[in-house]
């Protein structure tokens, strides 16, 4: 079981850690959502949680939920820039289809 982020993903995990003056890291997790079936959730986490599992990849702390780890389970969180828009991508192999506007997925 393994969640990892780029270079680029923890360099903005990082500054956005620092901007809001501290934290423990970042909470990822899966809602269900969207007109694929389930969406990602990001929130900065000042500690963590007694049922938060917790992985270290390029310098950053990343939590998720052991319900969410099932569907979250080999993604990399990547920031990406196309044109003027810039923002977290997520490289999930789980996803069997994004919808169009890529907010959520199905497996």
């Amino acid at each position: 079981m393994s969640i990892s982020v780029t270079p680029k993903a923890a360099a903005q995990i990082r500054k956005a850690l620092t901007q809001r003056g501290g934290g423990f890291g970042l909470r990822l997790a899966i809602k269900t959502s969207g007109c694929s079936g389930y969406a990602y959730a990001l929130e900065f986490a000042d500690e963590a949680r007694g049922e938060d599992l917790r992985f270290d990849s390029e310098g950053v702390t990343l939590l998720v939920d052991a319900a969410s780890l099932a569907l979250l389970d080999g993604t990399q969180l990547d920031w990406v820039r196309e044109g003027l828009n810039e923002g977290f991508q997520f490289n999930n192999p789980n996803a069997s289809a994004t919808c169009g506007c890529g907010e959520s997925f199905a497996v």
